[in-house]
């Protein structure tokens, strides 16, 4: 009898130890909330000073006199506003819609681009995009550790790395200056939680516009557990899926630019109090629908296929390539579709990765046997592509899963017949209605291109009119109206004395 008292009694320290680490680990956060709000409560403390001298330059500098009261800091957490992409274009259509709409708003860009001023970076604004800005209301908050989201500094663990290194970013902007309202146009979805954390969940609400689900439903159910390694790998991405949720939770109000991205998005995230909105991103629309008339008496377009894209590997141009070799060669040797047809690759070249991977499509396309019929068009002017959209019969783009597809966009407004993947956002927003095909691999994308450059005389006109018609839904006016619905909501979540009037 001693013996087993004896022996219960060794148990004890073990199963001690094992019921205080819940009990440790509840401690150790509820320390690590309080040291956060701490943090936060000092942060906006430290930040008042910052903001009234900011104010006070920004009177100064353009004689305006800024309303202190009902003046509003909107912050814009984009550490990449430089960098003139469709994610960029978004941005700042966003900021002209908020000051058009709120003009006692300020608008605090915070970004990581040390090496532009000022001026220069609202001039490129203008020119590239062609979006007006009133400058007295836009303040630029430069942020460290940029560098700590560059994918290419973590070999591993990508993901989850790099979704970790957007909290010291996050940070260095808030102890520059605390803003009244956060929105993230960039995706980095733990400085939500994260915003929360530092100053309480009502004192700054958090706004998200999601490009891309840095996970997604497709991800996970695209990996096979054939091997050790893929079950590894689906096991780490299941668990980065639990964290990305719980990142959900700490945003208010939140946008996706397409179906697809709220699609997924409404599958991981807490659904917020006014749902997921799908905000369409703002594209050059007018600008092309003025410059490109479709009328009986227009100019016959040429049997090309029309890519406007990055030379990124996602963008699967090679699958382009092949299907179009594929179309010529199933057409007859006297065919003057075979002789006429052209492969249009335009696209910007960045750097020497973009570089290597033109000479690769190249080098195929020499292989393949069409190079004489595959022009490549690379970092052409605004006038330049206007051309190609002006005469070119088709718009082709073979992303798997593409988020939205502002290229696509452009190949309505010009009146194109879209050939695209039968997937993401070209599939489900855009390529509607019977203005063009939808294809999976170089057979279907071949017979694609058939059938888009054969669509009869009586028939071609109507749905190149139709087809810019459906453009309007992409336009800039389109967008600042969305965009005002959910920024209202997020200024309704205001604390009363931040109200706008």
């Amino acid at each position: 009898m001693a013996a087993k008292q004896s022996s219960a009694g060794s148990l004890s320290l073990p199963a001690l130890i094992l019921l205080s680490i819940p009990c440790v680990i509840t401690a150790t956060w509820f320390l690590v909330r309080i040291a956060l709000r701490i943090t936060g409560w000092y942060l906006i403390r430290h930040s008042q000073p910052r903001r009234e001298a900011l104010l006070a330059d920004i009177e100064r500098s353009y004689k305006a006199k800024i309303n202190r009261a009902e003046c509003i800091l909107v912050g814009f957490f984009h550490p990449f506003c430089n960098a003139g992409g469709g994610g960029e274009r978004v941005l700042w259509a966003a900021i002209r819609a908020t000051q058009n709409r709120y003009p006692q708003a300020v608008c605090a860009v915070y970004t990581g681009d040390h090496d532009v001023n000022r001026e220069a970076m609202l001039k490129r604004v203008e020119d590239r995009f062609s979006i007006p800005l009133e400058h007295s209301r836009i303040i630029f908050v430069h942020v460290k550790y940029r560098n700590l989201v560059n994918p290419t500094l973590y070999p591993r663990f990508t993901l989850l790395l790099q979704s970790f290194g957007s909290l010291p970013l996050a940070f260095s902007a808030f102890s520059l200056l605390v803003p009244d309202l956060f929105i993230d146009t960039m995706g980095y979805p733990f400085s939500y939680p994260f915003t929360k954390l530092l100053f309480g969940p009502k004192c700054v609400p958090v706004g998200a516009y999601v490009h891309y689900p840095t996970i997604s439903t497709d991800m996970l159910n695209s990996l096979s557990t054939e091997s050790f390694k893929m079950k590894v790998k689906k096991l780490y991405w299941r668990l980065f899926a639990l964290i990305y949720r719980g990142c959900g939770a700490g945003v208010d109000v939140v946008m996706a630019n397409s179906t697809w991205t709220a699609g997924h998005i409404r599958s991981l995230w807490p659904k917020p109090t006014h749902g997921v909105q799908v905000v369409f991103p703002p594209c050059s629309v007018s600008e092309i629908t003025q410059a490109i008339k479709i009328t009986k008496n227009s100019p016959p377009r040429k049997p090309y296929l029309l890519s406007i894209a990055q030379f990124r590997p996602e963008k699967r141009i090679d699958i382009l390539i092949q299907a179009f070799a594929q179309f010529r060669k199933d057409l007859p040797e006297d065919s003057v579709l075979r002789r006429d047809a052209k492969l249009i690759l335009l696209g910007s070249v960045r750097d020497d990765d973009d570089s290597k991977r033109v000479y690769e499509l190249r080098l195929l396309a020499h292989e393949l046997g069409v190079d004489d019929h595959v022009e490549f068009v690379l970092n052409s002017s605004w006038d330049g592509v206007l051309e190609w959209l002006g005469k070119s019969w088709v718009g082709v783009n073979a992303m798997w899963n593409e988020h939205f597809g502002i290229g696509v966009v452009e190949y309505l407004a010009a009146g194109l017949v879209g050939v695209v993947h039968d997937s993401g956002g070209p599939k489900i927003d855009i390529v509607v209605d019977g203005l063009g095909f939808h294809a999976t691999d170089v057979p279907t994308f071949a017979k694609a291109f058939l059938k888009a450059l054969t669509i009869p005389e009586n028939e071609i006109l109507p749905l190149r009119i139709r087809a810019q018609k459906s453009s309007a839904r992409f336009s800039e006016e389109v967008f600042a109206k969305k965009w005002l619905v959910s920024l209202e909501n997020l200024v309704d979540l205001l604390p009363p004395r931040k109200k706008f009037t």
